[in-house]
């Protein structure tokens, strides 16, 4: 029995088939999402180091991130927390499509793989929502020291918002992460929501009941599951900490 498991084991790494029984697909998914993660990780690092560096100075995230929808009163990341919640459920409503898919149900993935979608669309759309009043800054504003060609020296100014050389808040660096790690998970977010479209279009037409399985579903499920937790990691370290 053991000289057999153990001939089926080089069989197995001989080529011309998966060792892990995956398909190609899965295999280069799980590869361009250890990439990715390692992108995400260099950039927390860097947040990190750089927030250590002025540690002084940084702003704090509930006092600057304070906006909710229709309310004047300040909600120290009520919205960011509202975002996340979103994004989870997202995340759920995905696991219920590749359930789905593995029944061969089409209505439930159609159902599932809606919401998943219009999850999506909310978040990207919040987080637009949420760079625009970034961007414009507060009532108060703050007084920032900014360089003027013509004097040939730092002056003081009234400043409103944030952009990548000053903003209101504090040190150019918080505006520079927020805008460069909020903005390239937000990309993928929105790549995301594109490609749950194509697929969605895909088992309406009956693509996949006709291959008579559903994998594609649970490949795309599988890049936006780690979407999900990468935000964890961003709305953690960046809002909270």
């Amino acid at each position: 029995m053991s000289h057999s498991v153990e001939l089926d084991s080089k069989e197995a790494w001989s080529g011309g088939q998966s060792p892990f029984r995956l398909s190609y697909g899965k295999i280069f998914m799980w590869f361009f999402l250890i990439s990715d993660a390692l992108t995400f990780g260099g950039l927390l690092c860097a947040y990190g180091f750089t927030r250590h560096k002025y540690a002084e100075v940084w702003p704090k995230a509930e006092n600057v991130f304070t906006h909710f929808p229709f309310v004047e009163q300040h909600l120290p990341l009520a919205y960011v927390g509202l975002m996340t919640f979103i994004l989870i459920m997202s995340s759920v409503t995905m696991v219920l499509a590749v359930e789905a898919g593995h029944r061969n149900d089409k209505k439930g993935v159609i159902v599932w793989m809606l919401w998943t979608i219009i999850g999506g669309l909310a978040f990207v759309g919040s987080q637009a929502w949420e760079w625009y009043h970034f961007i414009i800054g507060t009532s108060e504003g703050a007084l920032r020291n900014v360089w003027d060609p013509e004097q040939g020296k730092y002056v003081l100014q009234q400043f409103y918002g944030a952009n990548m050389t000053v903003n209101e808040y504090g040190v150019p660096q918080f505006a520079n992460f927020f805008f460069f790690i909020t903005g390239f998970h937000g990309t993928h977010v929105f790549s995301g929501v594109v490609i749950n479209f194509v697929i969605f279009m895909n088992v309406l037409k009956g693509t996949y009941e006709r291959r008579g399985h559903y994998e594609m579903v649970e490949k795309v499920g599988l890049y936006w599951h780690f979407v999900d937790l990468v935000w964890v990691f961003v709305f953690t370290f960046f809002y909270l900490l």
